[in-house]
């Protein structure tokens, strides 16, 4: 028998989850106050994990091109800051 973990405790649905790479070529989910998040080696994997955490909402998934670190501390940069020339919406 598989084990599956739940999804991490959401305090709103409509929070983003942002997805990119990181300065060393890594693919990084994590939501945007750094509740949750993950390194994946794959851009498929870190969408998969996005979509399961989210409650598959792929509308509330950002791409993004410039290298995102994650931080396990929920310090990324404000998101007005991330949305930039690199912005990319997934869904």
């Amino acid at each position: 028998m598989k084990l599956v973990e739940p999804p991490s405790i959401h305090k709103s649905a409509a929070a983003l989850v942002l997805i990119g790479r990181n300065s060393r070529g890594q693919w990084v989910a994590q939501e945007q106050n750094g509740l949750y998040g993950g390194l994946f080696v794959s851009r498929a994997e870190a969408m998969k994990y996005a979509l399961f955490e989210n409650g598959h909402h792929p509308e509330t998934i950002v791409e993004i091109s410039r290298a995102i670190e994650l931080d396990a501390e929920g310090r990324l940069a404000p998101v007005g800051m991330l949305f930039g020339a690199g912005k990319r919406p997934v869904a």
